[in-house]
């Protein structure tokens, strides 16, 4: 039952990362030119949904300094986040290798881990936020209908990827 359940647990995670991963492979999937994309991303051009927008200067000006910001408390804090990544596999790994598991100690992972996420998720919303702040109600709207469509195209990516693991389970 536990292996089931952890089986479960893996293959449901392996699934959401591989519609992540694909989502993300055809979003970065365009036809211009490798040229003509070095000299956007030069230019300072917004890229990926909030292209679509119609942003005026000012806007785009505002949505950069909010991501330079988030980019710029992330990046100085790599180095320990990187340290502490560590540490946790050093732990989870002697977890793993102990004779009798330790529960007292898994809690305690698990908490810090579900800490890190949590603060993690509110700096994201913050972030969503602060740019939504700066869109108009239009320009919101837009960016909804393409957070649903791309949402749907991945729930069918993963009915369809179910389907087919289906077919390989049978031979």
């Amino acid at each position: 039952m536990m292996k089931k359940l952890l089986l479960g647990s893996v293959l449901a995670a392996s699934s959401i990362f591989t519609v992540t991963a694909c989502t993300s492979v055809n979003a970065t999937t365009d036809t211009t030119p490798t040229a003509q994309m070095q000299k956007n991303h030069k230019d300072g051009a917004m890229k990926g949904p909030m292209s679509k927008l119609d942003l005026t200067a000012t806007q785009q000006a505002q949505i950069k300094a909010i991501m330079q910001n988030k980019r710029g408390d992330r990046t100085a804090d790599r180095a320990a986040h990187q340290a502490e990544r560590a540490q946790m596999d050093q732990q989870i790994q002697a977890l793993t290798n102990a004779s009798t598991l330790n529960t007292a100690a898994l809690n305690r992972l698990a908490d810090q881990r579900a800490a890190k996420e949590k603060q993690r998720f509110i700096e994201r919303v913050q972030t969503q936020h602060a740019i939504a702040q700066v869109l108009t109600a239009e320009q919101r709207a837009k960016m909804e209908q393409m957070k649903s469509e791309r949402q749907e195209k991945g729930r069918k990516h993963s009915k369809d990827r179910k389907g087919h693991d289906k077919q390989h389970q049978g031979m």
